[in-house]
């Protein structure tokens, strides 16, 4: 067996950098606590990705197009006059200050937090979804939804974790 064939099974067979970037909105601790549980999970399961977290209310339009992957986090509020709305801190970023952004086929992850008691389950993931498709970027996981309290949710987070981690190889963003 030649050095170079030694040298490549001595590699892990998948190591790849990423930076994560987590946007999220949280005022009762819910979708802070499910981002928490993820970032956990990648720090596991993805070591070499760099990954950095900041709250919507302290987010700049252009903070979105850092990384390599930017993931959206909400739960849904019901606040006004229509229930299912995203976090007003999350509407005024997406849908004030980013109103114009160009995500430019960046990969996005989204996550919603959401109640069964409510006609709109977990709506804030569809507004997310939506903010990603309507601004050119590029879903490469299918939304996590959490439905009530996210303790005890943990395993769900995980492989949604892992599924994120799987989708960010570099053969399936072509």
């Amino acid at each position: 067996m030649s050095s170079t064939a030694n040298a490549a099974e001595a590699v892990p067979q998948f190591i790849q950098r990423r930076a994560l970037h987590i946007v999220f909105a949280s005022t009762s601790g819910h979708t802070a606590y499910v981002v928490d549980a993820l970032i956990g999970v990648l720090k596991s399961v993805a070591p070499g990705w760099e990954i950095e977290e900041t709250v919507a209310e302290k987010t700049q339009p252009q903070d979105l197009l850092s990384g390599d992957i930017l993931l959206l986090a909400s739960a849904t509020w019901n606040t006004g006059g229509i229930e299912g709305q995203l976090n007003p801190h999350m509407s005024v970023l997406l849908h004030d200050k980013a109103k114009t952004l160009d995500l430019a086929g960046k990969p996005c992850a989204c996550i919603g937090l959401g109640d069964h008691r409510y006609f709109y389950t977990a709506r804030a993931a569809d507004h997310l979804q939506h903010y990603v498709g309507a601004h050119h970027g590029r879903l490469i996981v299918p939304t996590l939804k959490i439905i009530d309290e996210p303790y005890g949710q943990e395993e769900a987070v995980g492989a949604w974790g892992k599924q994120l981690v799987d989708a960010s190889k570099p053969a399936d963003w072509s």
